[in-house]
């Protein structure tokens, strides 16, 4: 997760410089779907295993993604499940969207909530590190 947590971060550091505009080169093209596929990655990481992990862990029953989203907002894993429902949302958009108007609002999505998928990074890293290197540790 932190691997590809730092290669978002690389993309989305590119792309905050290119900026969202009415056309791009090939080359910011390319920027952007780079982007667009780590945050997706990311994302796929977060909820499909590592949340399942935690939540497997602390011995959480879950029968949905839903469920693993609101119990991770309780657990103060994530910021806002409300935030990464839209994340996962916009990572179906990435994995099924080819229309070119609709690739640019995915462009604009991407880099508005890559920010929020960075810090939840943050937040399951202190999680982990307080609950599980610690009780190890005792």
């Amino acid at each position: 997760m932190n691997d590809a947590s730092s290669i978002l971060k690389y993309s989305y550091e590119k792309c905050k410089k290119i900026k969202i505009k009415r056309e791009y080169t090939l080359k910011e093209l390319d920027a952007f779907e780079n982007l667009s596929s780590r945050f997706a990655r990311l994302n796929d990481i977060i909820l499909q295993k590592t949340l399942k992990t935690i939540h497997s862990i602390d011995l959480d029953e879950i029968n949905t993604i839903r469920d693993s989203i609101n119990l991770a907002e309780k657990k103060n894993l994530i910021k806002s499940a409300r935030k990464m429902i839209e994340m996962r949302e916009l990572r179906n958009s990435i994995v099924h969207e080819y229309i070119p108007d609709v690739i640019k609002s995915i462009f604009i999505s991407a880099l508005k909530l890559t920010p929020l998928l960075l810090k939840d990074v943050e937040l399951i890293n202190s999680y982990c590190t307080d609950k599980f290197i610690e009780e190890k540790d005792l």
